[in-house]
């Protein structure tokens, strides 16, 4: 376990089980459809290379940038940084999100995807907090329930660091 943590909440290899389970239920759900990836970057980035290696389906992989957060808390002010470079009307789109807290990310995500057409928007994430929910959002597909502790690894970061741990931590309040 990495020094500036005080503990590891889900290990590689609860994770690399539920990634598997969330694959196939994706797999399962979308037979026959014309299913479009959209990966939100840098958080998802991990978790969106090992689920679609599992998708027994053809699909489509595209990636956004949002932010809203600075240091460790959301700003609640929500920008595009990276924007899709294919259009997804018509396609069946999952947004991958690493974590979902506050809701408003995703939900100004989704409204912004809305207006380009996509046949069916949906969403699955890694981690949810609910306790942490500003909004209410429909979340398809969820790794784990987590509580409201700033967590780091697989992808998430801390002043973009610790994103290459292979397990989710807790960050120690030392360390921020």
């Amino acid at each position: 376990m990495h020094k500036n943590l005080s503990e590891i909440l889900i290990t590689k290899e609860q994770i690399e089980k539920k990634v598997k389970e969330l694959a196939f239920n994706i797999t399962r759900d979308y037979q026959g459809k014309d299913i479009f990836f959209i990966g939100v970057l840098k958080g998802s980035f991990l978790f969106i290379s090992e689920l679609v290696k599992n998708i027994k389906l053809e699909t489509n992989i595209d990636f956004m940038m949002i932010s809203s957060y600075e240091g460790r808390q959301s700003s609640g002010m929500v920008r595009i940084l990276l924007d899709l470079k294919q259009p997804i009307d018509g396609k069946d789109v999952i947004i991958v999100e690493d974590i979902v807290d506050t809701g408003l990310t995703i939900n100004y995500l989704m409204k912004t995807l809305k207006t380009r057409k996509p046949r069916s928007i949906e969403v699955c994430t890694l981690l949810n907090k609910p306790s942490c929910r500003k909004i209410n959002v429909n979340l398809k597909y969820i790794g784990f329930n987590i509580p409201d502790k700033f967590v780091v690894g697989y992808g998430l970061d801390y002043k973009e660091y610790y994103r290459n741990l292979p397990y989710i931590g807790v960050l120690r309040d030392e360390a921020i």
